[in-house]
């Protein structure tokens, strides 16, 4: 017995010491490489779109880009990969990214099986319609004897049969192989109605001749929660990812934006100061500056401002806040207080 006891006590100091190591890991990787390596899956316009320069920009990106300002003070010390396919959780076991700011939706097999986690919702969707403005519907519960065109083989057939069932009302599915063969099909009046994710029909709308003349209709019939996802057992880095997409958020809720921030530090709000790293010091028990959440504020903005600047009115085809909107506006975005 006196023999096992000191080597229990061995035992436990390395796996004390293996746990500090992993947890530790990412951060540590990421800083000695001197950049950040970011991704998303598919690339959607919106979200993450390359330019004819092979420069990449749109709301994942720019999370990252405010994941790297966090880290090391400056948003562009980052490499941008879009996953295409389903390669979504290789990458993230294999180190070939540190984060993947949007994977598939959340859903219990893709969050406890791969040995991944997903972080927090920084995008809420759904299944919603597209219409033509001559349709003259507003709203989804309008829709009675149509064609839709959608998708087979991700449920979202089962969804349009719920929502149809429930309501009473008719439909005719169209069902295509590819999201691709939608945009095709509506094109030539195939049907006269698109459904897919909320997300999906932004991007098919940019791509049509003049987007004003199409509607998202705002309800959703299914529910997709999108957001980071980083490999499992490494909660420092977890909480990294997590508490820079809260700041983002927090900075909309208490009015702080990329424009006022230098001119806040003085502010008399415990919530700003203790947001802009003034009263307290969040940063040091992530291994961070007291100013890593100013950083990545002021390098891409509060949530409002990244939401306008990828799916406002001056990309010629505003989405409405919907779902994303603050839930102080009716929506389901929420951080938990910084204190």
């Amino acid at each position: 017995m006196s023999r096992i006891k000191p080597l229990l006590l061995v035992l436990a100091i390395g796996w004390i010491s293996w746990i500090s190591g992993a947890h530790a890991a990412t951060l540590d990787t990421v800083r000695e490489r001197g950049f950040l390596v970011c991704g998303s899956s598919n690339p959607l316009a919106g979200f993450a779109q390359q330019d004819a320069n092979g420069r990449w920009s749109g709301f994942d990106v720019d999370l990252c880009r405010a994941l790297a300002a966090a880290i090391f003070g400056n948003p562009d010390l980052i490499e941008f990969r879009a996953f295409r396919g389903e390669a979504r959780f290789a990458p993230l076991q294999t180190g070939a990214v540190d984060v993947i700011m949007r994977n598939g939706a959340w859903t219990a097999g893709r969050d406890l099986r791969y040995g991944a986690r997903y972080v927090t919702p920084s995008f809420f969707d759904g299944q919603g319609f597209l219409v033509p403005q001559s349709m003259s519907v507003v709203s989804a519960y309008e829709l009675d004897n149509v064609r839709i065109c959608v998708v087979d083989g991700s449920g979202a057939v089962e969804a349009l049969d719920d929502f149809f069932f429930t309501n009473q009302t008719r439909y005719t599915d169209i069902v295509y192989e590819d999201i691709a063969d939608l945009i095709v099909a509506y094109r030539a009046s195939l049907c006269d109605v698109i459904s897919a994710s909320g997300r999906q029909l932004q991007a098919i709308r940019r791509e049509l001749e003049d987007p004003s003349q199409h509607r998202i209709l705002p309800e959703r019939i299914s529910k997709e929660t999108l957001g980071p996802v980083v490999q499992g057992g490494d909660d420092q880095w977890f909480e990294i990812v997590r508490w820079t997409i809260f700041a983002l958020i927090t900075a909309e809720e208490v009015g702080v934006t990329s424009l006022n921030i230098d001119s806040l530090s003085a502010a008399r709000s415990a919530d700003v100061r203790r947001l802009l790293g003034v009263e307290g010091d969040y940063g040091a028990a992530l291994g961070l500056r007291a100013s890593f959440m100013t950083d990545a504020i002021r390098a891409v903005g509060n949530y409002a401002e990244l939401f306008d600047r990828h799916f406002g009115p001056q990309t010629g085809a505003a989405m409405l806040r919907g779902q994303n909107a603050l839930w102080s506006n009716g929506g389901l975005l929420y951080a938990p207080p910084i204190r």
